[in-house]
């Protein structure tokens, strides 16, 4: 079901769902159940299809857009947001690349027309961890005939309840390994779903664990296959959709702690001050800091998505912008608890549930100590790279004297 061209119809219909989200958030966040109900209200409006192509049928909307749907449902239920965001990060691949096989890019786009039948990727392992560190997946496809058996177990498979296939990044057992990622079918015999997730936030994306004993796949559904000596290769412009929508999902977080409190501090007056809290300079002003930390996020983000869709340069800022933006949106929601006092620290309401989701966001490849490492060796680079310049300093001269005469000095 495509979506309406008018963008603002868009965004309305992200805003409405983002509030009727937010009604059952507490009890996702409690319960830990998948919030099936969100995807099909998700469907029924087109937003599923909002980045995938006009030709497969979805609106071929660019990170824009997707920053600004994400953003309004995080802001309701970040673990929905979550997901919708993994979706439309593969969706805009299969557009983007053009490295898909024609066969598996009708397969899953029409599917996509058809239902919920949600798209993520598998990379992360137990031993290995996120492909970010720079080491080979144990995860093994093997060639048996007209198949690849996969065998391997993949961590935080985000939103597995509802994917209706996973990419899961393999090595080849192949004289020359190769590695690429294999497009599994959730309902392929071999492939099972061990429940690991028990985090303290964000605990309805079911980011749990994906086994894979054998699983057989048609060696046609294998994607990006070379050779595993040359490491995993990423679109530096594709990567911006990842380093925007996951920390719009944690700022989503943020904006929802921000909305409680102020409607906290407005409404509550104390008999002691005999007026509202909202009153209260130190109560202002830590608002006004949160305010801050929400204008620089939405200013940060904003800007990789124009600087994407427009084409023009900004790596590596987008590395920069996700460990900013979830600093902030953490620093938000602990402010708030702070100024919320005993109210805010309730399960009865929801702030210290946004807290949570918020903390989430430090879990997430590449970690901040690696951004810092990656950026302060890229700017030791580029100075090492500079070549040496003899300067000669601009002349030091007298300061002129004044042609007026100075009265009463």
């Amino acid at each position: 079901m495509a979506v309406s061209t008018d963008f603002s119809t868009v965004i309305a219909k992200a805003e409405e769902l983002g509030q009727r989200f937010a009604l059952t958030a507490r009890h996702y966040d409690e319960t830990g159940e998948f919030p099936f109900a969100n995807f099909d209200a998700l469907y029924e409006t087109g937003l599923l299809g909002l980045v995938t192509s006009v030709e497969h049928g979805g609106r071929g909307g660019g990170l824009t857009e997707a920053l600004a749907v994400v953003s309004a449902v995080a802001r309701g239920e970040p673990s929905t947001a979550l997901v919708l965001a993994m979706h439309y990060s593969q969706h805009y691949a299969i557009r983007a690349s053009g490295q898909w096989p024609t066969h598996l890019v009708d397969r899953v786009t029409r599917a996509n027309r058809e239902g919920v039948a949600l798209l993520n990727a598998a990379q992360v392992e137990p031993r290995v961890g996120s492909p970010s560190h720079g080491m080979l997946p144990d995860t093994i496809a093997r060639r048996a005939g007209d198949v690849w058996r996969i065998s391997g177990r993949k961590t935080y498979a985000t939103g597995i309840p509802l994917l209706r296939w996973v990419s899961v990044l393999a090595v080849t057992d192949e004289p020359e390994p190769r590695l690429g990622s294999f497009l599994v079918p959730t309902s392929a015999d071999g492939l099972r779903v061990e429940k690991t997730w028990n985090a303290t936030g964000m605990r309805a994306t079911n980011s749990d664990d994906l086994i894979l004993d054998a699983v057989a796949i048609p060696l046609e559904d294998a994607l990006d296959l070379a050779p595993a000596k040359e490491g995993l290769k990423r679109d530096e412009r594709a990567s911006a959709w990842y380093f925007s929508l996951v920390p719009a999902v944690y700022d989503g977080a943020a904006r929802g702690a921000r909305d409680w409190l102020t409607e906290f501090v407005t409404t509550r007056a104390p008999a002691s001050l005999g007026a509202p809290l909202s009153t209260v300079a130190r109560i202002q002003d830590g608002l006004g800091q949160i305010e801050v930390w929400l204008a620089a996020n939405r200013r940060l983000l904003r800007s990789i998505a124009e600087d994407f869709d427009s084409g023009r340069p900004f790596s590596p800022d987008e590395a920069a912008v996700k460990h900013t933006v979830i600093e902030n949106a953490i620093a938000v929601t602990t402010l708030a608890l702070e100024l919320g006092g005993n109210p805010g620290i309730s399960r009865d309401n929801p702030l210290e549930r946004h807290h949570r989701d918020a903390l989430c966001g430090k879990a997430h490849a590449p970690q901040n100590n690696l951004v810092r490492t990656i950026l302060a060796r890229a700017a030791l680079g580029r100075h090492a790279a500079k070549p040496a310049v003899s300067l000669e300093p601009v002349p030091v001269r007298p300061h002129p004297q004044p042609r007026l005469a100075v009265v009463g000095g």
